[in-house]
């Protein structure tokens, strides 16, 4: 008897009461036309407020292939779903956002060339239907990194995507509380294969991204694979001592020669306080998201902490034993939480 390959959708969402339903059923559309194949589908809820975790509890009921992690706060766009990727037990997993902005008519696509040897096959959006000028601005984003960082990204990825169980064990090896997952694909992935597909907008719903959470996915990326802000600090500081001292020996050099009549004025004095308070607190800023970044990484906390699981089989003794392991070194959750955080 031929045993069927098992697949992992893994959902991250938060308030998506409008949409979870729909992500969950063309999914389900999606496998039944592909027999030869297995599925779980793994919804990673952060603490909605509206009736998302009601209809995921539905669904779970109705369908055992539906399974729910959770969590006991908001964890944040990034830790959550990186989470929820670790927590797959399939051959392979995609990881795909509730909002259907990642088309669920795209997994036979990934899933045949995750057939022909490729053991990560990413979805990248050569072309969107969103707002033109954020779609402009975030190709500004990935060219600034492919520039800047020694690893090559991979421009208009978003995480959508398959990934063979392989990598996704290399990435339980890493322990990194606030991972960057693009980076880490375009630097730690072998056997790429890439698919384009045009992003559809958003039909129902609210994005959950605002200004914040796009400015820590940006500097997170920086800070994680790239020195150049720090470089650029020590850089522009030299060039702006250097034109200070001109400036400065020129006022000197036209004050001795018209002594009388030059006055330099309080207007350049100002400009140039303002100018140089200006810069100091730019690369203040920028050395302090390093600094961020190394104490998150000091304080070591979880990736998130669950308040439930449904649908998932029981932990197994080894399972259990590298839970006591992890308890032991530090690392302890609640009764419920899985092997890896």
């Amino acid at each position: 008897m031929e045993v069927k390959k098992k697949i992992s959708i893994v959902t991250p969402c938060y308030n998506e009461e409008e949409n979870v339903m729909d992500v969950y059923g063309q999914v389900k559309q999606q496998f039944d036309a592909l027999p030869g194949y297995t599925y779980e589908h793994i919804f990673i809820d952060n603490a909605s407020t509206d009736k998302t975790v009601a209809i995921l509890r539905r669904l779970a009921r109705e369908d055992r292939n539906v399974k729910l992690i959770l969590n006991i706060r908001n964890f944040g766009h990034i830790r959550s779903p990186y989470y929820g990727l670790l927590q797959a037990t399939g051959d392979a997993a995609i990881l795909m956002v509730a909002d259907l902005q990642d088309p669920p008519t795209l997994i036979p696509t990934l899933i045949q060339k995750w057939e022909e040897g490729n053991r990560i096959v990413v979805a990248v959006k050569n072309k969107s239907k969103e707002n033109p000028l954020m779609f402009a601005l975030r190709k500004l984003y990935y060219t600034l990194m492919a520039k800047s960082s020694a690893v090559d990204h991979i421009s208009n990825f978003t995480g959508f995507g398959l990934y063979d169980q392989s990598f996704l064990q290399t990435l339980r090896d890493i322990d990194d509380p606030y991972p960057y997952f693009r980076g880490m694909v375009a630097e730690l992935g072998a056997d790429l294969c890439f698919v384009n597909y045009t992003q559809p907008v958003r039909q129902k719903g609210k994005t959950k991204n605002n200004f914040y959470t796009l400015y820590d996915m940006a500097m997170l990326g920086f800070v994680n694979h790239s020195k150049l802000p720090l470089r650029l600090a020590s850089f522009i500081g030299f060039v702006v001592a250097a034109l200070s001292l001109v400036v400065g020996l020129g006022y000197l050099v036209y004050k001795l020669m018209y002594w009388d009549s030059f006055d330099a004025g309080v207007a350049p004095l100002v400009i140039g306080l303002f100018f140089f308070s200006a810069v100091q607190l730019l690369f203040i800023g920028v050395i302090g998201e390093y600094i961020g970044a190394i104490y998150t990484q000091v304080r070591k906390r979880p990736l998130v902490i669950e308040r439930e699981r449904v649908n998932f089989p029981p932990a197994t003794p080894r399972e259990k034993e590298e839970k006591s392991k992890d308890s032991k070194g530090g690392r302890e959750q609640i009764s419920n939480a899985p092997l890896f955080n």
